[in-house]
């Protein structure tokens, strides 16, 4: 390389060894500082804190008091799992930064001392001369001091699913512009190269570039706890004070009546045992770690498996167009042979073979392009080539590039001169913008105005035009290209594609009444013309510089009806997804690029493309499409609203079957009664039980309705109103009939043992049944059998093999102070259980007939 030559770094002044090493020693190097990692024992402190977790402590230390070491193990064993798997998710959403500072140090080739040599990104020093060309990631932020064809894809940054082209600065700038926009003279960290040669020289490193912006927005923001965390969390308060308080009454009031206070406190821990909720926070990990399981089967990874329940419940779906949306590359669409005059030829993934008529038109829509091309036009010309004119004489491999002209501000368009091994005339192929290509040709003026009129229909419809000329020149190559006799070949357009099967998520998405909302950096036209293709409802259309003029209520106020957000930056996406959240909208925003990590994360459910991008995106985000396939979303969607029915139907059932076994424990004591159950029956029915049917309402399949339905509102409670009083009458019935057989037990002089077994029969199978009940919320227990799962027959016939053991097993029996009952009345026990919720069943459907 000439080392006059503009496009060599050694022709400008750059920096020495010794002054890169003081500015790197000052300023630091060029990446961005790490995130202070917390330890996992910090961690865990602040796990240990939360309440429901120093509830489970204070459970296992009450098993201990009692002396049973096996439970007490089991109970701290769901406390190292669930501070476990805490830590780990916590400690994964701190790799985003992490992620973020390996995209963004990149190799680089540097002028050092008068010499050209490679150096790793972090050690880009401010004031450096970099030398950029094709497939180069740009190491730093810069102004370019020279260019030649350069074009650099800054869809990372901006969201553009076009590159841009770059030209140099007239003068050397000492501050950076704004990504995004053709014929600008700066580059930025992070994107690449696609075409052309540059050299730049190095204005802002690290933490100070456009991607060093971004970590630092990311970097601030924290996601807070979900709907259903704190929900659970306030349910874990009530049950906490009503359990000490009554714990407190037990022992006074035994102690006081009886006159002891050693079995006063035996039964006060009874009681408390029996209300402590320690089943809750385990219920709530095991809904989501399986959820996310089964998400993982679809091709969906869960990063913070608590977003499944926010994914259920959005409201808004912001998605990133280019890359989501679409496949990010480009294809033409409309092949405009003008030449013969006649009208444009679409493609389609499944059009017939190119008509001969447009043959020419993309064989020299090739020659203009490069034989290796990163530019994504270019390489549409040659996969369409390649697909459909292989064979022909079309297409010209051993052909050899003479001359390349290159585009200037003056003439948006390029060419490139071939000879073929046999000699003979030069072929000169152009391509550009319509209006160069017209220039160049000389046209007449009403062939300009039918040119140009098509090229406009074809802008029109968000297509990407380009014009296409040839000739052919003998003797030597001239200096500009306006010396070639060039004859009009035709207008291209083409278009990002739309991913397969995107409409009809969307479509899926709106019955699901989940509002989908477009974000672009491409033009308004190019985001109309997707929309229409993917069906998307009508509404308005807000551009990024319109939405800088508003203010947050009136941005607010747009959002809730504008469905296309075009022209927007990051930080406007960001800012838009804030304006959304405080509207008390449910938020889900995908995305793939760094430009999108902030929005991700601030979003209630940020969904990364898998695929195509990022570490940062994936980093950020809550769930990960693996294949991004964007019909993925429904599944999740779906996912979500199953994962917090079933919850719902567990904390149902949960706070059913405490009622009876709390009541069983107090009702005694207040009447004077023997007392019915101790602590190995409260294990029994709490361990044994209660821990399977998590397990069983986990794998009830969706209701029939769960897609078909508005999301649940922001201010419904999850647990709480209708559902908590269905609950509670539930328990209450299954204790009024249990009460109602230990009480007749004793007026018919049964023994003691043997009127707690039958009283113990009862109570199981009442608390069999509330199982069924609560297997749908809307459905009847009988309905619901014909709904297959497999783990619900297993719980029911565990419960029944361990209580046949309970009670007639010698040294078992003996355990649980049971004696084995008659059969007879070991019969009208368990069907006085099973049925205790013959109450709801009929509430059920007195509550069907009320919603036709």
């Amino acid at each position: 390389m000439d080392a006059r030559d503009p496009l060599d770094p050694r022709s400008h002044v750059g920096l020495s060894e010794r002054e890169a090493g003081a500015r790197l020693a000052a300023e630091g190097p060029n990446e961005l500082r790490a995130a202070r990692a917390r330890s996992a024992f910090a961690i865990a402190l602040e796990v240990v804190r939360e309440p429901m977790f120093l509830l489970l402590l204070a459970c296992g230390a009450l098993y201990l008091t009692l002396g049973d070491l096996e439970e007490a193990l089991t109970l701290l064993g769901f406390v190292g799992v669930v501070m476990g798997i805490t830590i780990v998710e916590e400690r994964k959403t701190e790799r985003a930064v992490g992620a973020l500072r390996d995209l963004s140090s990149p190799r680089a080739l540097v002028c050092r001392d008068g010499q050209l040599r490679r150096v790793a990104g972090r050690d880009v020093a401010r004031g450096d001369v970099v030398l950029l060309t094709e497939g180069d990631r740009v190491p730093a932020d810069g102004a370019l001091l020279a260019s030649m064809n350069l074009q650099i894809d800054e869809s990372l940054l901006t969201g553009e699913s076009l590159a841009v082209r770059k030209l140099a600065a007239s003068s050397p700038p000492s501050a950076m512009g704004a990504p995004g926009g053709d014929d600008s003279p700066y580059a930025f960290s992070s994107t690449l190269v696609v075409r052309g040669t540059g050299v730049l020289r190095v204005l802002a490193i690290g933490e100070k570039t456009e991607v060093g912006k971004l970590g630092a927005a990311l970097g601030s923001l924290e996601p807070g706890p979900t709907r259903v965390q704190r929900e659970v969390r306030r349910l874990v308060k009530v049950f906490a004070i009503g359990g000490v308080i009554l714990c407190t009454v037990v022992l006074v009031t035994y102690g006081v009546t009886r006159h002891d206070w050693l079995h006063g406190l035996l039964a006060g821990l009874t009681l408390a045992m029996a209300v402590l909720p320690e089943e809750f926070p385990v219920v709530l990990t095991v809904f989501f770690a399986l959820g996310a399981w089964r998400l993982a089967k679809q091709r969906v990874l869960a990063r913070r498996v608590a977003a499944i329940e926010a994914l259920g419940s959005a409201t808004v779906l912001c998605v990133d167009k280019t890359g989501t949306l679409t496949e990010n590359k480009m294809a033409i669409r409309r092949l405009w042979p003008g030449a013969r005059g006649e009208g444009a030829h679409e493609r389609t993934p499944r059009s017939e073979p190119l008509p001969e008529s447009v043959h020419e038109l993309v064989e020299f829509g090739i020659l203009a392009s490069q034989r290796d091309p990163f530019d994504p036009m270019e390489l549409a010309f040659h996969e369409l080539g390649n697909r459909e004119l292989s064979g022909t004489e079309h297409l010209h491999a051993s052909w050899t590039l003479q001359r390349e002209y290159p585009l200037s501000p003056e003439l948006l368009a390029l060419s490139h001169v071939w000879r073929s091994p046999e000699g003979g005339r030069y072929v000169v192929a152009a391509k550009g913008a319509p209006e160069a290509i017209v220039d160049l040709c000389h046209l007449d003026p009403d062939t300009v105005a039918r040119v140009l009129a098509a090229a406009s229909e074809l802008a029109g419809e968000g297509l990407r035009v380009l014009g296409v000329a040839r000739a052919w020149f003998e003797g030597e190559l001239p200096a500009h290209q306006h010396a070639f006799a060039f004859e009009l070949v035709g207008l291209v357009g083409l278009a990002d594609p739309v991913r397969s099967g995107v409409a009809g998520a969307i479509a899926d998405c709106h019955h699901a009444g989940l509002r989908v909302m477009m974000l672009t950096g491409d033009y308004p036209e190019t985001a109309r013309a997707v929309a229409r293709e993917l069906s998307l409802p009508d509404g308005p259309l807000l551009t990024g510089p319109e939405l800088d003029a508003m203010d947050d209520a009136t941005l607010a106020e747009q959002a809730r009806t504008a469905t296309i957000f075009a022209r927007v930056v990051p930080i406007q996406k960001l800012r838009l997804v804030e304006a959304l959240r405080r509207d008390r909208e449910v938020v889900a925003m995908t995305g793939d690029g760094v430009n999108d990590a902030p929005a991700l994360k601030a979003a209630d459910i940020g969904i990364a493309m898998g695929a195509r991008g990022t570490d940062v995106a994936r980093e950020s985000a809550a769930l990960v499409l693996v294949d991004d396939d964007f019909g993925s979303i429904v599944a999740a969607v779906r996912m979500g609203r199953r994962v917090v029915d079933n919850l719902q139907k567990a904390l149902s059932y949960i706070v059913a079957v405490h009622v009876p076994i709390a009541g069983m424990s107090l009702l005694p004591v207040l009447f004077g009664w023997p007392l019915m159950l101790h602590p190995v029956h409260v294990v029994f029915l709490e361990l044994i039980i209660d821990p399977s049917c998590s397990i069983v309402f986990e794998a009830e399949p969706e209701e029939p309705d769960v897609m078909r339905r508005p999301p649940r509102s922001v201010e419904a409670p999850l647990f709480g109103g209708s559902l908590l009083v269905f609950a509670l009458a539930q328990g209450l019935t299954v204790l009024g009939v249990v009460a109602l057989v230990y009480w007749w037990s004793g007026r018919r002089g049964i023994p003691e043992d043997e009127a707690r077994a039958l009283a113990f029969v009862t109570m199981v199978l009442g608390n069999l049944a509330v199982i069924l009940v609560n297997r749908s919320l809307a459905a009847t227990a009988l309905s619901r059998l014909r709904t297959p799962n497999r783990a619900l027959w297993w719980v029911v016939a565990g419960a029944f093999v361990f209580l046949a053991v309970s009670l007639y097993v010698p040294d078992v029996s003996r355990l649980f102070r049971f004696a084995a009952p008659n059969p007879l009345y070991a019969a009208l026990a368990a069907a006085a259980g099973a049925l205790s919720v013959t109450g709801s069943e009929l509430w059920k459907l007195a509550a069907a007939r009320g919603s036709r």
